[in-house]
């Protein structure tokens, strides 16, 4: 029997579709802290890959996926295969990731395959690298993720049956075969943009497919079309599809809450993938390139070759003869966010302004915030609801205090305070689009105090409870950014013994909803042995601080009553790096040692599970401490624990 050779073939992008589903039961019983925290870090996530910060180059999108077999679809195309398997990897680190389960999921690469002539001397190496058809290739290896609403992906297999088998079959039919169907996709090229991906020893079937347009009815049309043709009612074999919506990262909070997307105010500015998308990479040819070497050529070049050119696979559909999705004319090419910052007239009377609508220094704001004062036209009632998604959107960045519709003698007025101008500013962008805005009016509210006894007073209650709970051997405080509440002990007592104390007293802790852990760690020669636990309500470790402190030969820690101290919790280490995290800790601790105000840092792992570890610092000052947190031995060291932890890390400062 005659070997028969495979067409040569070219390898650009590594491609993971990356289909998950969402937990609805827990995402709606997890309290709003714990959502919240989730989005933020979907968003960030998102957000990063999309504007690709995590390699050289490559593109990222996500969407919405409808139907039973997943909600959401994150689209990673990356120069090398360690690239997706980081990218996979590091989205399971984050808390949105918790939220979710991989239904599906898909390994490929971007392929260039010919039948033609032409495009065997471009594997031949006969063809100039800045021909048309080699930019042409180029940018079939390198593509870019189009803006197109939609989005349509399958699987698929060509058929190796007895008398259907497409690998028996000769050289010039399936090239004949490739060039018929090519002709049905250059009919919809003005509709329909397209990504194949091979995956022969990379996944279950032998090509991706990825199919784009603002019309699914187009895709539906053009498919259609092509199963009449004998390259598919003969020789083709399809998986599940995947039909999905677009939409930014920005707009994870409105997918979740079921509110449509993409939202209004994210139609108004282009997604990082829009800001990419023409941006010219290593090795890939620019849009003008591109079009040119697609404009008015024949089968043979590649002015209208795509299913069966040089730039396709075994498996084809095609587009039309242009580019695969130039910028239109009127697009904006300048390569930013436009600036959405609203017009408003500043005013030194907003404190009265806001008064006037019954919000209060003390229990609305503080002294120092900024506050921007709408008049509407509109009905108050009319507002609530846009308002209402303005504020959900609002509340993910850390700057946003409140916004909401008051109404006053007839009139109808939106109020949204911030802690930043700056902040209010760009907000100012989203509420003049509100139905009826006539008059817009911004200003400080009062001037912030930052004395000692101010500071003092706003913390008063987390004050309150650390001097309570040290005098007794008990050190509190909260990890940054987080809402739970931290009590740490240090104990003498034998290791075994402290166990199975807290055992016990684990048990009962666990019978309170605001109990989140209760831990054992103890340092490498076992001198040293600390119990944390983690509460969500300073009432609740208030409570727990006395049982706590009823553990066996509790003790202060040294030093802790004049200085400051620091604890870094949530270190899961990757087992497999758990030797280069504590080499890691000996290479920092050295660094600690010579810095002034260092005290001693200790290294203490969990007693049921080797791989969390807990950290403890002491200073003179908290100036010392937040010297070496805003070093770039601290940043070097944050960014290298990215690889080898598997949770993000949390401080708590104790004052």
């Amino acid at each position: 029997m005659e070997q028969r050779k495979p067409p040569a073939t070219e390898e650009g992008w590594y491609v993971l579709h990356d289909c998950r589903s969402i937990d609805w039961d827990a995402w709606r019983e997890a309290p709003s802290r714990v959502r919240d925290r989730a989005l933020s870090e979907g968003i960030d996530f998102l957000s990063a890959y999309e504007a690709v910060e995590d390699a050289d180059e490559g593109q990222t999108a996500v969407y919405t996926v409808l139907g039973h077999k997943a909600d959401i679809m994150i689209l990673h195309l990356r120069p090398t295969m360690s690239d997706l398997d980081a990218a996979e990897r590091h989205f399971e680190q984050t808390e949105f990731a918790a939220f979710t389960e991989q239904e599906f999921s898909y390994v490929s690469v971007t392929e260039a395959s010919g039948y033609t002539e032409k495009s065997r001397e471009y594997f031949e190496g006969e063809i100039d690298d800045d021909s048309g058809l080699a930019q042409y290739i180029q940018a079939r290896l390198h593509p870019d993720v189009p803006d197109e609403e939609f989005v349509c992906f399958y699987p698929m297999s060509k058929r190796r049956q007895p008398d259907q088998n497409w690998y028996d079959t000769a050289f010039e039919e399936r090239a004949a075969h490739i060039k018929r169907h090519g002709d049905i996709g250059r009919g919809y090229g003005s509709d329909v943009n397209q990504m194949i991906c091979g995956s022969i020893a990379f996944d279950d079937w032998e090509w991706g497919i990825t199919l784009w347009s603002d019309d699914m009815t187009s895709i539906k049309e053009l498919l259609t079309e092509m199963r009449f043709d004998p390259s598919t009612s003969k020789f083709a074999e399809f998986g599940p599809f995947y039909v999905g919506r677009k939409f930014a990262p920005t707009d994870l909070p409105a997918v979740l809450a079921g509110q449509r997307v993409p939202t209004e105010e994210a139609h108004d500015r282009p997604d990082a993938v829009s800001e990419h998308a023409h941006d010219e990479a290593p090795g890939q040819p620019d849009a003008t390139a591109t079009q040119a070497g697609h404009a008015g050529g024949d089968a043979d070049t590649h002015g209208g070759a795509h299913p069966g050119s040089a730039g396709e696979g075994d498996h084809p559909h095609g587009e039309g003869g242009d580019a695969d999705h130039p910028t239109d004319d009127d697009s904006d090419s300048g390569g930013g966010r436009p600036d959405v910052s609203g017009d408003f007239e500043r005013v030194d009377d907003a404190v009265q302004r806001v008064g006037r609508l019954g919000l209060m220094e003390g229990e609305d704001y503080d002294a120092g915030d900024f506050a921007l004062v709408f008049h509407s036209e509109t009905d108050a009632e009319d507002l609530v609801d846009d308002v209402e998604d303005l504020e959900s959107s609002f509340d993910h960045y850390d700057r946003h205090v409140d916004t909401m519709v008051r109404a006053q003698s007839g009139q109808t007025y939106v109020v949204s305070i911030w802690t930043a101008e700056e902040a209010a500013e760009t907000a100012a962008g989203f509420l003049s689009d509100l139905d009826g805005v006539t008059e817009q009016f911004g200003g400080p509210l009062g001037e912030a105090d930052d004395s000692a006894d101010q500071e003092q007073a706003a913390a008063a209650s987390s004050q309150s409870i650390r001097e309570q709970l040290e005098a007794e051997g008990v050190y509190a405080g909260q990890p940054h950014g987080e809402d739970v509440y931290a009590l740490v002990v240090y104990s003498t007592a034998d290791p075994e013994t402290l166990d199975a104390e807290v055992d016990d007293l684990r048990s009962a802790f666990d019978r309170y909803d605001t109990h989140v852990r209760t831990t054992v760690y103890e340092g490498p020669d076992a001198d040293t042995v600390a119990v944390a636990s983690l509460w969500d309500t300073e009432d609740a470790a208030q409570t727990a601080s006395g049982y706590l402190t009823d553990l066996p030969d509790v003790e202060g820690r040294h030093g802790e009553g004049d200085g400051f101290g620091t604890m870094g919790m949530f270190y899961t280490v990757k087992p497999e790096h758990r030797e280069d995290f504590v080499e890691k800790f000996a290479t920092v601790g050295g660094l600690l040692d010579d810095m002034d105000g260092h005290r001693e840092t200790a290294l203490l792992a969990n007693r049921a599970d080797e791989n969390d570890m807990f950290i403890a610092s002491q200073w003179d000052s908290k100036e010392d401490a937040m010297a070496f947190f805003r070093s770039d031995a601290f940043s070097d060291t944050v960014d290298w624990g990215r690889d080898v932890l598997a949770d993000r890390p949390r401080h708590v400062f104790l004052a």
